[in-house]
């Protein structure tokens, strides 16, 4: 199949899910893209014109050129090569550890991050054990983290390049420590200290600053700042939940 390069990219978005770290490359990278809210409130994700182009339900998905895309590292990563920013280039010998570390933030922090939200959707321990599956998911986490810290002190480069441009872990891992920090809603809000992982949480200075947060920031509704001091989102249309 034969795909219009000229076709505008498409975001289906869910406020401050996501699609959040995607409409923050789309900044960073200054592309023309329309979006298109996905209303979790009527669990639109699940419906089938959603369905078509994601067949696992989940947000985000990105409309390009080369046809609809999903996963959030592989769009991330689609973005940065189509673009040639926000990550090593392919023939950089950064690129391989870089890449390690992208899909380790979404297949094994993201994931545990996941079920910590959404225990019920795995298996039946969360109804025998709830306290003790919380616990160990949260032990998972803080492991995680200061397992990521370590790498970006020891390597910088996953981080920002020479010229100080964010890449693509300088956008995902401050949303994720902004959900852990607000989600779910019943929970301790204490369990993660920002100061325990002082570069995780400089990146969300940085971030804070740059163009890219202040329009996600207004659009989505994620209060004055969303990654040093979280609030529970006022978007504008549509429902984090």
């Amino acid at each position: 199949m034969i795909h219009d390069a000229t076709k505008p990219l498409i975001l289906h978005y869910a406020p401050d899910n996501a699609s959040l770290v995607v409409r923050l490359a789309l900044e960073e990278l200054g592309c023309t893209y329309k979006t298109v809210l996905v209303d979790r409130a009527r669990n639109a994700q699940h419906a089938q014109p959603y369905l078509a182009l994601n067949p696992n339900g989940q947000i985000p998905v990105l409309e390009t050129p080369d046809g609809p895309l999903f996963e959030t590292a592989a769009i991330l990563l689609w973005l940065a090569d189509r673009h040639g920013k926000l990550a090593p280039e392919q023939n950089s010998p950064q690129r391989g550890l870089f890449l390690t570390w992208l899909f380790w933030v979404s297949n094994t922090l993201h994931s545990d991050v996941r079920i910590l939200f959404y225990p019920h959707r795995y298996g039946t321990a969360e109804t025998s054990d709830p306290a003790g599956l919380h616990q160990k998911l949260r032990e998972r986490i803080t492991t995680h983290l200061a397992c990521v810290e370590a790498a970006l002190v020891k390597s910088p480069f996953l981080t920002h390049s020479q010229d100080g441009q964010p890449t693509l872990l300088a956008l995902y891992l401050p949303c994720l420590l902004r959900w852990l920090h607000l989600y779910p809603i019943d929970s301790d809000k204490h369990w993660i200290r920002q100061g325990t992982y002082p570069t995780l949480a400089q990146l969300g200075v940085n971030l804070e600053k740059r163009r890219s947060a202040k329009t996600a920031q207004l659009v989505e509704g994620l209060g004055s700042a969303p990654f040093t001091n979280p609030t529970l989102p006022n978007p504008p249309e549509g429902s984090a939940l």
